[in-house]
């Protein structure tokens, strides 16, 4: 006996037919007409099961917080990822901007050592915490609410789903570069001055203060010193943003399927969180260490100058006007060589872990493609892969640290009355 007429059969006498829809077909089959209903059920399920296998579209629709919830969540879990990492991130940046020969900083415990013994923790390995919060909320508050309204715009509208976590990753990244490239620029000459009138390490910087860098760099540099390094940090970050979460969106899928769950515990959370981002800096790393070779080279007039002459341009301030012997001699005065050297173009974002070999070569452009191309040629694969180390590490560590939470306050304020959608007033 075929299907069909098993169906029949079932339908003989007067019943319910779990297959009758509520879209205008009766509820009730009788007698002959049952072949021709159960044929046209068929038939109907057979057509809308392209739309009705969408298991995954509606899991995704399932799982849209409201935007604020992505802004607050991941605002405050970005954040703590890296503030949680600044210490690392000071040392790194001393390594790169230590022009002493011999290096004063060379391994990465040594170097937390010798900060914090000669500088202490506040003004030593925390040096620039303060722009670096200041920089961090707002960039990645801005970052998570682009994503997920770039993200489920890109879905609705047909895009895969693995292409649409790649485009959201790097549009949102670009919206927030505005944001934290300044707030990195400052940040990161805090870190590698230290405190203020330091008597351990020549930086050529010496601000009072946030505000007070803030006012110096505008007043001296112009307000476009607030963005050096900008085309070389996007080069490298937005793919690093891409890559991120379109591998993160990728292994919570899996981890979901595997579980079984929406809720896939503590353990994968991690997992998934800190192998994205890992996976991502290690991909990306070529385009790290070319932005920090770009960014690390020495002004020429600052090179000139001796050690201790660069000393005594810490402790002076700046003058207008040039004095009237470098007028007679035509050297530089002491302000344009202070202000020469303090447009040295130093890492100014997180995480900056290419450490630059003694004697390399310097990478005489501004181009990124044109610097893969000579770091190539001159150092080979290594090259491109120096530092790949930490910045594994940083990248692992700071990715995990701001998704689990992310995640973590997601289901927090899904629950809580504050943030609770009550008769969907919630903003989605």
């Amino acid at each position: 006996m075929s299907l069909a007429s098993r169906l029949v059969n079932l339908f003989t006498s007067n019943q319910v037919s779990p297959l009758a829809s509520t879209d205008g077909h009766p509820a009730v089959i009788v007698g002959e007409n049952a072949r021709d209903v159960v044929g046209e059920s068929i038939s109907a399920i057979e057509f809308r099961d392209p739309k009705m296998s969408g298991t995954l579209e509606e899991e995704e629709i399932e799982d849209r917080p409201p935007y604020l919830h992505s802004m607050i969540a991941g605002g405050i879990g970005g954040t703590t990822g890296d503030l949680l990492m600044h210490s690392l991130d000071t040392v790194k940046t001393r390594q790169q901007g230590d022009t002493h020969i011999p290096p004063r900083y060379s391994s990465m415990s040594s170097s937390y050592a010798t900060i914090f013994r000669q500088e202490g923790f506040r003004r030593g390995l925390y040096s620039g915490v303060t722009p670096a919060f200041l920089g961090s909320f707002p960039g990645t508050v801005i970052f998570f609410g682009t994503y997920e309204y770039s993200k489920r715009h890109l879905i609705d509208n047909g895009v895969h789903h693995s292409l649409a976590y790649l485009a959201g990753g790097f549009i949102a990244d670009f919206a927030a570069s505005f944001v934290y490239v300044p707030s990195e620029v400052l940040k990161t000459r805090l870190q590698l001055q230290g405190r203020y009138n330091n008597p351990f390490f020549s930086s050529g910087y010496n601000y009072r203060s946030t505000v007070d860098a803030a006012r110096t760099i505008i007043r001296q540099e112009g307000v476009s010193a607030l963005f050096y390094g900008y085309k070389a940090t996007i080069f490298r970050d937005l793919p690093f943003s891409a890559l991120q979460f379109a591998f993160y969106e990728q292994e919570q899928t899996w981890a979901k399927d595997w579980v079984g769950s929406r809720d896939i515990g503590l353990g994968l959370e991690i997992l998934t969180g800190a192998t994205a981002g890992g996976m991502a800096g290690v991909i990306t790393c070529p385009l790290d260490v070319v932005k920090t070779r770009i960014q690390t080279q020495l002004n020429p007039h600052a090179v000139a100058l001796s050690p201790s002459r660069a000393t005594n341009l810490q402790q002076q301030t700046a003058s207008p006007s040039p004095t009237q012997d470098s007028i007679k001699t035509g050297t530089p005065s002491l302000a344009s060589e202070k202000v020469a050297q303090q447009r040295r173009h130093i890492s100014t974002s997180s995480p900056s872990t290419s450490v630059r070999k003694p004697g390399s070569v310097n990478l005489d452009t501004s181009s990124v493609i044109t610097g893969l191309k000579l770091l190539y040629r001159t150092e080979g694969i290594a090259g491109w892969f120096r530092g790949v180390g930490p910045r594994a590490v940083w990248t692992s560590v700071q990715s995990g640290t701001m998704l689990v939470l992310y995640q973590a306050l997601l289901r927090q304020m899904e629950v809580h009355p504050l943030f609770g959608d009550t008769d969907g007033a919630a903003i989605v």
